[in-house]
């Protein structure tokens, strides 16, 4: 199955590396795998094989090698020097893509740069936009599915919702011991697996490190280090709030959301904000990766409590005031203050269950799938 991005990473081979990443198993050695289809002279090497890294420590393949694939190598010491090396010492018409399950930026924090060298992607589960694009499916099909087993791969295609959960508790099983512990040499799986349970029944409520940390009984500045533990494997991402200056955003409380919606617990509203908030990262990923846009995803919140929940943004500026709502086609009082206060951004109520859209002014009541369905990824 031709993923999303298959292409543009084809095309970005023949300009310089590319770096793909995205959490464990959302199809990044499929879709390498896949790319190698198209040339003559490939070579897959993963870190984690014992005679494969004897081959990145040799650089022993083959020399008429025109696609080298190397996975999992952040986990090698100095690996941005070691790739540095080969990419500049590569023969000619070799190309080269690295793929891991970490997110490469957070270990670009020192030692020898890449600048110049790289095009990064991120790879996502799937959405409504892509299983459309790619079946013969309804943009309501494809939503009720994604609701129902989430968009990571293995349970999205699976032949039950049974297999699929099986999938899931086994993912996170081998996730937290495996890579959790791998990236943090933290012992503490059991703190971190309660972490994440308390996290499943906080989505798309703003974060209180402090009440997270009373919950664990552990420090406030060790519940941080988890979150950006989690953060790097891609597990949970942060929307944080809209703010012109940025300084100020981040000093203010986020809210959390998982990659992958089937985490989530509570009603259906709550995982149908789930769901917009990944797709909605997704698009905004697709943007800045392949266009190399300014965009943004935030959330509004006044100091009164008043809250509507994401805004998407390009160059600071907001385009999209979205507000997600299960079956209520009236426009929130909120969105409506927000969309005179934001007259140049277009005011979206999206609506799970809807039967007419209509224009309210100034706010669109809109058929969530159908909408989500028009986004870029």
């Amino acid at each position: 199955m031709k993923r999303y991005i298959a292409d543009i990473i084809h095309a970005d081979l023949g300009k310089k590396m590319v770096l793909l990443t995205g959490p464990r198993q959302v199809g990044k050695t499929t879709l390498a795998k896949g790319l190698m289809a198209g040339f003559r002279r490939p070579q897959y090497l993963n870190w984690d094989v014992a005679p494969d890294r004897r081959m990145f420590l040799d650089q022993s393949w083959g020399l008429r090698t025109d696609l080298l694939v190397l996975d999992e190598i952040h986990k090698m010491a100095e690996w941005k020097a070691y790739l540095k090396g080969i990419f500049d010492g590569r023969a000619e018409g070799t190309a080269i893509l690295v793929t891991g399950s970490a997110r490469m930026e957070t270990f670009r924090q020192s030692g020898e740069s890449l600048a110049g060298r790289y095009f990064q992607i991120r790879l996502h589960p799937f959405s409504v936009r892509e299983w459309v694009s790619l079946t013969d499916a309804t943009p309501d099909d494809a939503l009720d599915r994604l609701l129902e087993r989430g968009g990571m791969p293995e349970p999205f295609l699976a032949d039950d919702t049974v297999e699929a959960e099986r999938w899931r508790r086994q993912y996170f099983t081998d996730l937290v011991r495996e890579d959790v512990l791998e990236f943090s040499r933290i012992h503490e799986f059991k703190v971190m697996r309660l972490l994440v349970e308390l996290l499943r029944g906080r989505v798309g409520s703003p974060l209180s490190i402090a009440s997270l940390a009373r919950d664990l009984q552990t420090a406030p500045n060790t519940v941080t280090k988890y979150l950006e533990i989690l953060e790097a494997l891609y597990i949970i991402f942060l929307v944080r709030p809209y703010h012109r200056n940025v300084a100020r955003a981040i000093l203010k409380e986020p809210k959390i959301y998982f990659f992958d919606t089937g985490y989530v617990l509570g009603d259906e509203g709550i995982k149908w904000e789930n769901a917009c908030a990944a797709m909605l990262l997704k698009h905004i990923h697709f943007e800045q990766d392949t266009l190399g846009k300014e965009s943004g995803l935030h959330y509004l919140r006044t100091k009164d409590g008043a809250e509507i929940d994401f805004v998407l943004s390009e160059d600071d500026i907001p385009t999209h005031l979205i507000e997600c709502k299960h079956a209520d086609n009236r426009p929130t009082s909120t969105l409506v203050k927000f969309a005179d206060q934001f007259s140049e951004a277009q005011a979206i109520q999206l609506v799970r269950e809807l039967r007419q859209e209509e224009y309210r002014r100034p706010v669109s009541i809109l058929k969530g799938a159908k909408w989500l369905a028009e986004l870029a990824a």
